[in-house]
């Protein structure tokens, strides 16, 4: 089985994270799931205190923010790279207002998906 990684950590350090085995908690399935969904590109992780956390806010109390695949797979189709994709999601942008990811959470998550997708042009 392939070793799983992180990208490089482009987020605040104040961010809430999850391990791994903490994800397979949270949305109750087993850790291999996680590692399915990360490598489908549903989530991303990165690397910080020496080991692949992922960010707390890619999930509700359902599992992975219904959402958030979709984005993701917009701008990786667009070219951006796991980097670039956390820094619009967890960068503030006064248009929506607030953060992308945090948008996602509520009612303005298909104006995300929009944007995305014309991003991604």
């Amino acid at each position: 089985m392939k070793k799983i990684t992180g990208c490089t950590d482009v987020l605040d350090p104040a961010e809430p994270m999850l391990s791994l085995p903490d994800v397979a908690e949270l949305i109750d399935v087993p850790v291999t799931h996680v590692h399915a969904l990360l490598q489908e590109r549903k989530i991303i992780a990165v690397e910080r205190d020496g080991g692949v956390r992922v960010p707390a806010r890619m999930f509700t109390d359902e599992g992975v923010q219904r959402f958030l695949p979709g984005v993701i797979a917009l701008l990786h189709d667009g070219g951006y790279t796991p980097e670039e994709t956390l820094t619009y999601l967890f960068s503030e942008d006064e248009s929506l207002p607030g953060r992308p990811i945090d948008a996602l959470h509520g009612h303005l998550a298909r104006e995300v998906r929009r944007r995305a997708q014309a991003m991604a042009l």
